[in-house]
């Protein structure tokens, strides 16, 4: 029986143009629930996919700064996530959800 041979995957070599980039980030949004460092990570795969070096200093940071902020491993300040968007070419945007008062956390 022949050896199967495998690389591992990385999909900043598959995100080639804004809408790939745009569509992967989105879809990123969806599956995160929350988890801002998971959001970081994939902010993190499409500067890699453009070029860390000119991401950083797009968004006026150190390019030793941007790896950790991405790193995945800590949730950035929104101020550098807002500068990595910029950079990126990416924007958020809002969308009205109705959410069951039941089910919404509350705070005391």
């Amino acid at each position: 029986m022949a050896k199967t041979i495998t690389t591992r995957y990385d999909v900043a070599e598959h995100l080639r143009t804004p809408e790939e980039m745009a569509a992967y980030l989105e879809a990123c949004f969806e599956e995160a629930h929350g988890d801002a460092a998971f959001i970081a990570k994939a902010l993190g795969d499409i500067a890699r996919a453009k070029g860390m070096t000119q991401v950083a200093r797009d968004a006026g940071l150190s390019r030793e700064s941007l790896y950790k902020a991405l790193s995945g491993e800590r949730s950035p300040a929104f101020e550098t996530i807002l500068k990595v968007m910029g950079a990126l070419g990416l924007k958020l945007h809002a969308e009205a959800v109705h959410v069951n008062s039941s089910t919404a956390q509350q705070t005391t």
